[in-house]
């Protein structure tokens, strides 16, 4: 059974940066894609950035700003996020998925992932 532990979220200004990191278990680690959704008070989960082994795709909305990374010897994924706007107050969530082949073709959609975190609150101030 996967386990996924987010940590890094906190408050920071306008400008600022944080690196979220999470924590996955229970697998072996460079078998799956690794996500991160975020989702903002009254609305929907919005897919952020995704990594596998051999694939890796940001969303227009933070492309340049966000990047992911991930350490398959520590069994880490990390969001790299600069330059952060108020915009990007949410709530955000690790997930991951088995590495197969719908996983290029369904990487942006929540459906697609098993395996959630309990998620951790960025807050960007004005």
């Amino acid at each position: 059974q996967v386990q996924l532990v987010e940590s890094g979220g906190g408050l920071v200004q306008t400008g600022g940066s944080l690196r979220l990191s999470c924590a996955f278990s229970g697998q072996t680690f460079s078998s799956y894609a690794m996500t991160w959704f975020r989702q903002a008070p009254g609305k929907e989960r919005e897919f952020v950035a995704t990594k596998s082994v051999s694939f890796q795709v940001t969303s227009d909305s933070v492309k340049g700003r966000f990047t992911i990374s991930r350490d398959n010897a520590k069994n880490m994924v990390y969001l790299h996020m600069n330059s952060l706007k108020p915009e990007d107050t949410a709530l955000y969530y690790c997930a991951a998925t088995w590495s197969s082949s719908t996983y290029y073709i369904s990487h942006s959609k929540e459906s697609k992932y098993e395996y959630w975190g309990q998620g951790t609150q960025v807050t960007v101030s004005s």
